[in-house]
């Protein structure tokens, strides 16, 4: 496979992890195909440690960057970033549109982007914290003059570190209230299994442990095997058995009503720093 030219316009932890992927995965084959910018002196340094090439320039981002510019940037940065770019493609005559924008900053919708940037290519992506550690779920959506190539790219690029699922616009608040903030909701899990394993006798380190494990193999059984969960449940509950006597308690606390309700609290609030109104939310979407 050929290698591909990326540049970074952010290089904080997100952006520094999904760098760290695609050299590890070889979809970069050099780290100077990899540019990032950043106003960080420490984020550059660290970059340039690796030999990526790092620059306070955004413009030199967008002249070196053939396949892909992916902003990593907070949503309040992003009208400066979009002027940087078009300031560039003036500047150069057109000639350097021929690199595919991605943007993860969130609540910064497809419609937005494009009036700020017309002519160009793009792909707003969620992704979530699990990328650090290679592990991430995002969920994208391609611009309307995007490509096949394209979504060939963004597959490549965001399935060097997890899984990457292709959703209308609409759906991405939906993306943010699972994959994005579900994390969260499952350090709260593991920190409450270690709470249980202490209240039984535990060590902390010991509890702490074998909770993560075993979050992280049950999740690896539900992707590698393609079953539903509730069966891989049913085939770990024994009739009057100890498992079935913990299920039966995790049902007396709401738990699956209480998890949904999580989901769907976060979906209204990122559709809310989305602009979209209260009652359009309630109305349109029924949440």
């Amino acid at each position: 496979m050929a290698t591909i030219n990326i540049g970074f316009i952010g290089s904080g932890m997100m952006a520094s992890a999904m760098m760290d992927a695609l050299l590890e995965k070889g979809i970069c084959k050099e780290a100077s195909d990899i540019i990032c910018s950043d106003m960080y002196a420490p984020s550059l340094e660290k970059a340039r440690a690796k030999g990526i090439i790092g620059t306070k320039e955004n413009a030199r981002v967008c002249t070196t960057a053939k396949d892909a510019i992916i902003l990593a940037v907070k949503p309040h940065i992003i009208p400066q970033v979009c002027k940087d770019i078009k300031e560039v493609s003036v500047s150069e005559g057109g000639k350097n549109e021929d690199a595919l924008i991605i943007s993860i900053a969130a609540g910064v919708s497809l419609d937005t982007l494009q009036d700020q940037l017309p002519s160009r290519r793009i792909v707003r992506v969620m992704p979530n914290t699990p990328c650090l550690v290679g592990e991430g779920a995002a969920g994208y959506s391609m611009g309307s003059l995007c490509t096949p190539k394209d979504r060939d790219l963004v597959e490549t690029i965001f399935g060097s570190f997890g899984i990457a699922s292709e959703l209308s616009e609409v759906l991405l608040n939906a993306v943010t209230g699972l994959s994005g903030s579900g994390p969260a909701y499952v350090f709260q899990f593991i920190e409450a299994l270690s709470d249980g394993g202490v209240r039984v006798g535990l060590p902390r380190a010991v509890a702490t442990k074998l909770a993560a494990q075993t979050v992280k193999g049950a999740a690896e059984m539900v992707l590698k095997t393609n079953e539903h969960p509730g069966k891989l449940k049913d085939q770990v509950t024994s009739p009057g058995g100890t498992t079935i006597a913990g299920v039966d308690r995790l049902e007396q606390g709401r738990l699956r009503g209480t998890v949904i309700e999580a989901v769907v609290a976060a979906t209204k609030r990122s559709m809310q720093l989305g602009g979209i109104p209260n009652d359009e939310i309630e109305y349109k979407y029924n949440l």
